[in-house]
């Protein structure tokens, strides 16, 4: 596997680690940090990606500590948080009147970071006409305060992250060409923390004795079959997730020894798809496709041959639909299918066949399928419910933005 390769870290790149407290001997990670070192010296926009949680935010602090910009000014700005109407006033300023509630000039992040470097952090957020400011700043280094006609020069260096395939916004129009190719003059792939092997032990390790040392508690341990656990959980959220996760437990189990199924009560009940570990067989999204087919196939000649049982009895057809209807949820229980694979089998439609009695309605097995917004929306709601209503918690285990979020939030009337 990638990261079970021998790699080994140059003096450079293990004191970057050690001093932005980056953790972990994935080669995938190594070679990261050793581009970013490389690239920080050369005055070029760079392009960090990688899946959110998974740590692109040490990578422009690695670029800017070593480029002859370090001693000048080093600001982060998370595009997706803020509001489309006021992007433009954030980055570039504005002057007094230009807008309602403008009551004096103030200056943009471009302007306070003059001869430092600004971290776009989920640029692919910015609006289109926002985008179009921003690539006159990286091809002439000007640009005009929102309400104003005077154009203005920075010496600024950009380096942007994003979770976003680019190219794919690119393609659907979500993302100008030309500034594709600017920022991405330099691009580093972070990994996600599923690629990393043995490193998800050490984070969790380091995360657990950094939270007891923190609030003065006896710190957790984890039992083998947890670290295996660990290693095998796919981890959407990364290292953030990881985290998250882990703090729980340090509160919650304080002193304890977490094993396997401890472990499994901190994740999340919608995210339990787990992958092999070194010595396991490769995971085969074919497999899984042939075992999901053929588990609604197994389902459905059973509901079959229960219809048919069901017949043979002597009860009035209204009747055999509510034995019909119970066994199959029986069924589905004992079997423990999800309930999405549950087919409803209505009775045909004709003068014969009487329809089913309202007071158990075969909506009970299943009503018509959820719709791809029903499922966006539980997924939402349930994602904050987890979160205690932390959007940017919720927000990262969903793998969005926060604007995103915030859209979602107002569109579903989940307020």
């Amino acid at each position: 596997m990638e990261n079970e390769r021998q790699y080994t870290a140059s003096p450079a790149v293990q004191q970057a680690k050690q001093r932005y407290g980056i953790v972990g001997n994935a080669p995938a990670l190594g070679e990261a940090v050793e581009r970013a070192i490389k690239v920080a010296p050369i005055d070029l926009s760079v392009l960090v990606t990688g899946e959110s949680g998974a740590g692109k935010e040490f990578f422009p602090q690695i670029i800017h500590g070593a480029s002859a910009r370090k001693h000048a000014r080093y600001i982060a700005v998370n595009c997706g948080a803020i509001p489309e109407g006021t992007i433009d006033s954030e980055l570039f300023g504005h002057e007094k009147g230009a807008f309602t509630g403008a009551v004096d000039s103030r200056k943009g992040y471009f302007e306070e970071a003059d001869g430092g470097t600004i971290f776009l952090d989920e640029v692919a957020e910015l609006p289109l006409t926002t985008q179009a400011r921003l690539l006159r700043v990286l091809e002439t280094g000007e640009y005009l305060r929102v309400g104003s006609s005077t154009v203005r020069k920075t010496n600024i260096r950009i380096v942007a992250a994003t979770n976003v395939d680019l190219v794919r916004a690119v393609a659907d129009g979500r993302f100008r060409e030309d500034l594709y190719y600017r920022l991405s003059t330099i691009q580093i792939q972070v990994p996600p923390l599923r690629d990393r092997g043995s490193d998800i032990r050490l984070l969790a390790r380091r995360f657990a004795s950094a939270f007891a040392e923190r609030y003065k508690m006896p710190p957790v341990s984890f039992s083998e079959e947890a670290e295996l656990l660990m290693r095998r959980y796919r981890w959407p959220g990364n290292v953030r997730q990881l985290k998250n996760v882990v703090e729980q437990m340090a509160l919650f189990e304080a002193g304890a020894e977490i094993d396997a199924d401890t472990l499994k009560g901190y994740l999340p009940a919608v995210s339990t798809s787990y992958m092999p570990v070194a010595g396991e067989s490769a995971h085969s999204y074919e497999r899984e496709r042939e075992m999901l087919f053929g588990m609604i196939f197994n389902l459905q000649s059973r509901i079959d041959q229960l219809q048919e049982k069901i017949d043979k009895q002597p009860a009035k057809p209204h009747e055999n639909s509510h034995l019909l209807a119970r066994a199959i949820r029986e069924e589905a229980a004992e079997n423990q299918y999800p309930t999405s694979l549950v087919i409803s089998r209505k009775p045909d439609n004709n003068a014969d066949t009487p329809q089913p009695c309202n007071d158990v309605p075969y909506a009970e097995v299943l009503d018509t399928p959820e719709t791809m917004q029903d499922k966006e929306r539980r997924a939402i709601r349930d994602a904050l419910v987890r979160n205690s209503g932390h959007r940017k918690a919720a927000a990262a285990e969903l793998q969005i933005s926060e604007r995103t979020l915030y859209r979602k939030i107002k569109e579903y009337g989940l307020e």
